[in-house]
């Protein structure tokens, strides 16, 4: 079977696509991402209005925290609010 597998393809384990299904409910699937990823001091307040009716937040949230993701509003939050929860919770 991994005869047919183009080269530079990397399948991810069934448990990992599994715990990534909730991407596919993400709201901001469906959003323009550029409002996601702002310019420096730019606005996050669209992204974060998209977020508070996402029924996926609180799983995005989780990912980013795990992941460490440095850029990008996640779960509603944006990196600085990220950090700040992680040493709360430190």
């Amino acid at each position: 079977m991994t005869d047919s597998i183009p080269a530079g393809v990397t399948l991810l384990p069934l448990s990992e696509v599994e715990e990534l299904g909730w991407q596919e409910q993400a709201l901001c699937a469906q959003t323009d991402p550029e409002a996601f990823f702002p310019e420096k001091g730019g606005s996050t307040r669209e992204a974060k209005r998209v977020c508070l009716s996402c029924e996926v937040r609180v799983d995005c949230l989780e990912y980013a925290l795990e992941q460490d993701e440095r850029f990008g509003i996640w779960g509603g939050l944006s990196e600085r609010e990220r950090r700040r929860l992680k040493k709360r919770a430190i």
